[in-house]
């Protein structure tokens, strides 16, 4: 009796141990369910409490139906309107023209001024510049893009409304023509910094505050525009497209751009990548330099591309001066010049990798500027998560 009482208490023992871990276990698991509801339950609470956030745009969207939030403003005009505004599409008000089409000076009822892009390129490239316009600049707002006020989708007129810059392009003061009406003025070194810093934060906040990133594509000194007081801001995003989620990682696509400014990796095998942008970026650098097209023809031999003649001089301290735009009469930084050639060198390098991210440059070029706008408020960062843009 003793054995099988002592073998009882034994079980007995046994199942109390088990009982006690099962109530052990179910405590725990009960635990870490009311941990990971109360994560969910925040995290929902805050994406529902952020008014801002821009829902995602699906895979294959074609833009076929342009939907803008209200929060953005845009506004949507007649042609009529845009019509009455820009004095019936006067000569004496073409400000401009771009692969689009002639834009204009306009002055809308409340008195604002804008700019009036009216489309003249026929089929299906220039619908689809006009639909990936809208559709990305309805989302994507920063002080160093140019603003869309809205547009006109009137049955066969296709306009887009921005924002007044009142200096019109940066092409236009580095290479004034002789007696036309363009505006033209000779800018200083402290512009030409400020201008570049503004350029750079334009594309840095493309490449890096938007998912996945916006590869402009088309980057070149008449896509900057300034306003009255210098300020430069990236305009024309006309072959705008959304880069690659995955770090480091490409698009393959037709070669588009301007002669000049196309990245080599790019323009040889299509495949694009925001470093695409950093090297067109290094271009326009090189002008603000030496106030020299990117290519010109009409040179002396080995002087008709602009980087294959420049950037052999750009590290050397003492040749650099021969490459400086003679209307700087020199009043410059000696070294501020070292410091910008150097970066352009880094953003013009052949192979795509040893380019720097538009964030370097930013950093790179904020203590050489003086006076620049605030960074405080970069704008919404839209999210076009799992996106591609229908340009090839």
């Amino acid at each position: 009796m003793e054995a099988g009482e002592e073998e009882y208490k034994m079980k007995e023992r046994i199942a109390v141990v088990v009982i006690v871990s099962l109530a052990s276990v179910a405590v725990a698991s009960l635990l870490v369910a009311c941990i990971y509801y109360c994560y969910i339950s925040n995290k929902l609470s805050k994406r529902q409490n952020n008014p801002k956030r821009v829902e995602h745009v699906e895979r294959g969207s074609s833009f076929s139906n342009i939907e803008v939030a209200s929060e953005k403003g845009l506004q949507v005009f007649t042609f009529k309107q845009l019509h009455s505004a820009t004095g019936g599409f006067g000569k004496s008000n073409v400000i401009g023209h771009g692969g689009f089409g002639l834009v204009y000076r306009g002055v809308l009822q409340d008195g604002r001024k804008v700019a009036v892009k009216l489309m003249d390129r026929a089929g299906k490239q220039g619908e689809e510049e006009f639909k990936v316009e809208v559709e990305l600049l309805s989302r994507l707002h920063s002080p160093y893009l140019l603003a869309l006020v809205g547009y006109c989708s009137d049955s066969n007129h296709k306009l887009l409304v921005y924002e007044f810059m009142a200096n019109g392009g940066l092409q236009e003061h580095l290479y004034p023509i002789n007696g036309s009406n363009t505006i033209s003025s000779r800018l200083d070194w402290e512009t030409r910094l400020r201008i570049a810093l503004e350029a750079a934060k334009g594309l840095e906040y493309l490449h890096e505050h938007v998912s996945p990133p916006v590869i402009h594509r088309d980057f070149k000194s008449s896509n900057i525009l300034l306003d009255k007081n210098f300020h430069a801001k990236v305009s024309d995003f006309g072959l705008a497209k959304l880069g690659s989620d995955n770090a480091g990682g490409h698009v393959s696509t037709r070669v588009l751009g301007t002669q000049g400014y196309v990245a080599p990796e790019y323009a040889l095998t299509g495949r694009l990548t925001p470093k695409s942008d950093v090297y067109s970026y290094g271009v326009v650098l090189l002008e603000l330099l030496t106030g020299r097209v990117p290519v010109d023809m009409k040179r002396a031999q080995g002087e008709g591309v602009l980087v294959s003649w420049a950037l052999p001089q750009l590290t050397d301290r003492e040749r650099v001066v021969e490459i400086m735009d003679p209307a700087l009469e020199g009043q410059y930084s000696m070294k501020e010049v070292v410091q910008v050639a150097a970066i352009a060198a880094m953003c013009v390098q052949p192979e795509a990798d040893y380019r720097p991210l538009m964030a370097d440059v930013v950093q790179s070029l904020v203590p050489l500027v003086k006076h620049h706008r605030p960074t405080s408020k970069l704008g919404s960062c839209s999210s076009f998560h799992a996106t591609q843009s229908p340009k090839a």
